[in-house]
């Protein structure tokens, strides 16, 4: 199979047209399956997005968080989004940075770049997506890699940076060779929508306009050598149904060609920003039926990360991880220079948040909640990406290397950056979290790794 991805929309509407008419027992032939994380095919899911069943539904969300206690245990990746350039020569109706916004364009120069990342630094953050307009002159792909250099390159008294994944427009085989090279961790890209027809509707102008060189960006990415790839679908421009299924096809499309899918999905809705309105949107989707996304998202690749970004309330993203989200920002700012500069009044947001709060607060909501931040990136310095990670999840190997990482980075941030209250609060957080660690080899280690860290060590993991 060496064709690139392509989108049989007649396909997907006849299969949620079949499904409709599936039985109770075949559904629940269904959810016993996904309970035993073998995953699900996009027959499964259509039959899944169809039942309007309240009993089915309870069980998918009992099945989906307990996928992802199973897969990952109980840490939550946290990161910041870092923009460089709100340049962009595309005209999409849902972006704030649309070519026809006028406002003053900018791009960081070395220095205000800098200043971003000592921002992001001091919050804690050891893990960054680099977001830019797109913009070949303004914002050509030698910046984005100056940017990589640069970023890579600084030290801190808390040590550095140590995971950069790059969210840029869609680009040719070269280009992608250039990004492997700059030793970036995923390469994400959002096709916003699958519906050829909405996509060329919502993009008036721009190379993001040509529906076919998008879609097909992650074969490109992967013939490149770029292992970890992450999509993304705008949920809100189109029927939510029809989208889930195209992502999935997607995703079983690039296991069958290149022997691993996407590393990570994103899952953000439509929100207002400059020039946009969400009355502008039919289909936008509401509380509950996001929800329902992520929870068979999370029953059909089990292995898979699911990103939320800080358009959705505590409350919402707190039901979210319940039900399979593995990963969220905090502290975050969607305009340029954001994190630096002291008022933000003047700036230019590529879409509007709603979860405010600071990343420390975050930290700690997370802890009361149970759940451990991890500011890990082990994984991707170990070279357990690509299928060699998917190989190691599907081992069940995965809980025993993420969770205690993820104490481990959390007890690194409680000396680094936080005060004597907090870090009794986590040094108490940690004993209990210890004791949940099915291997005792493993509790041994990470006790060892603890005391290197309180003696001065940093980035130490297994």
């Amino acid at each position: 199979m060496n064709k690139d991805f392509s989108v049989d929309n007649e396909y997907i509407y006849s299969l949620l047209e079949q499904e409709n008419k599936v039985s109770d027992a075949q559904v629940e032939e269904i959810l016993a399956r996904a309970e035993t994380l073998a995953g699900l095919n996009h027959r499964d899911i259509a039959a899944l997005l169809s039942t309007d069943n309240e009993t089915h539904w309870q069980r998918i969300f009992r099945i989906a968080g307990k996928i992802k206690r199973e897969v990952y245990g109980d840490r939550v990746v946290v990161f910041a989004p870092l923009y460089v350039s709100d340049s962009c020569v595309n005209n999409c109706t849902y972006c704030g940075f649309r070519a026809d916004n006028k406002f003053p364009r900018r791009r960081l120069t070395m220095d205000e770049l800098r200043s971003e990342v000592r921002a992001l630094e001091q919050m804690g953050h050891k893990r960054l997506a680099l977001e830019a307009g797109e913009d070949p002159v303004n914002c050509p792909l030698d910046y984005i890699l100056e940017c990589i250099r640069e970023v890579y390159t600084m030290k801190f008294n808390n040590g550095a940076i140590r995971r950069i994944n790059v969210n840029i427009g869609a680009t040719g085989i070269e280009d992608y060779k250039h990004l492997k090279a700059a030793e970036i961790g995923t390469y994400i890209l959002f096709q916003e929508t699958y519906h050829r027809e909405t996509y060329e509707k919502v993009h008036i102008s721009g190379p993001k306009a040509d529906y076919t060189y998008h879609l097909t960006a992650f074969d490109r990415s992967m013939q490149a050598g770029l292992d970890d790839v992450g999509a993304g679908v705008l949920f809100g421009l189109y029927d939510y149904k029809f989208e889930v299924l195209a992502l999935m096809l997607h995703n079983e499309h690039l296991e069958k060609r290149f022997g691993v899918g996407f590393h990570t999905i994103s899952v953000p809705r439509i929100r207002e920003a400059a020039g946009v309105k969400n009355a502008a949107f039919p289909y936008a989707v509401n509380d509950e039926t996001f929800r329902k996304i992520v929870a068979i998202l999370r029953l059909a690749v089990p292995y898979t990360g699911i990103i939320l970004s800080t358009r959705e309330t505590p409350e919402m993203r707190k039901e979210l991880i319940n039900a399979g989200v593995s990963q969220i920002s905090a502290g975050s700012r969607t305009d340029v220079g954001g994190y630096s500069k002291s008022t933000n009044s003047d700036s230019t947001e590529q879409f509007s948040t709603v979860d405010n709060r600071a990343a420390s607060d975050v930290i700690c909501w997370l802890m009361d909640e149970g759940l451990v931040p991890s500011f890990c990136t082990a994984c991707y310095r170990k070279g357990r990406t690509g299928d060699r990670f998917m190989e190691l999840a599907k081992a069940g190997e995965i809980k025993n290397v993420c969770l205690p990482n993820g104490l481990l980075t959390l007890k690194e941030y409680a000396l680094d950056y936080g005060d004597e209250d907090f870090g009794t609060k986590v040094d108490d957080f940690i004993i209990n979290m210890l004791a949940q660690l099915d291997s005792e080899q493993v509790r041994q280690r990470v006790i060892t790794n603890l005391k290197s860290l309180e003696n001065g060590e940093r980035d130490v993991f297994l």
